[in-house]
């Protein structure tokens, strides 16, 4: 190994005290650009800015963090049918019935009702069954 690639150890004193260091200049240098403005690297394509996943930004969505308004917190839906350890749901009870199905006579979904996917099944074979033997309406009339 040369003398000239070869960098100084702490043992070693430094370049010499007579190199002036270098001049600074008063204009900026000019600054690296960010990463997800360059050019896609590794086969992935790269995003706008603001366009990710919320969790990366503090206080959520593309424009910040929301000041003034309140955080809605919905409450979790629970099974009506779950919390009542219902073995079975009865088609002979219009008046339970009636609440999860629409004044136009359609099943209401899991998702309004919070009802769980065994429990709505069990609910519309009960809601046809009530159908059939008219204690609910098929549909409503215009």
């Amino acid at each position: 190994m040369s003398e000239e690639n070869k960098a100084p150890t702490p043992s070693e004193p430094a370049a010499a005290p007579s190199e002036a260091p270098a001049p600074v200049s008063s204009a900026p240098a000019p600054a690296a650009p960010s990463p997800s403005h360059s050019a896609p690297s590794q086969g992935r394509p790269s995003r706008p800015p603001g366009r990710g996943p919320r969790s990366d930004r503090p206080g959520g969505g593309p424009g910040g963090p929301r000041r003034g308004k309140r955080q809605f917190f919905r409450k979790k839906k629970v099974c009506r049918f779950c919390a009542d350890r219902a073995d079975f749901i009865d088609y002979k009870k219009a008046d339970v019935l009636r609440g999860f199905v629409q004044e136009r006579g359609k099943i209401l979904p899991r998702r309004m009702t919070g009802t769980c996917s065994r429990h709505q099944r069990w609910l519309g074979e009960a809601i046809k069954r009530a159908r059939n033997i008219a204690l609910l309406p098929f549909g409503s009339q215009l």
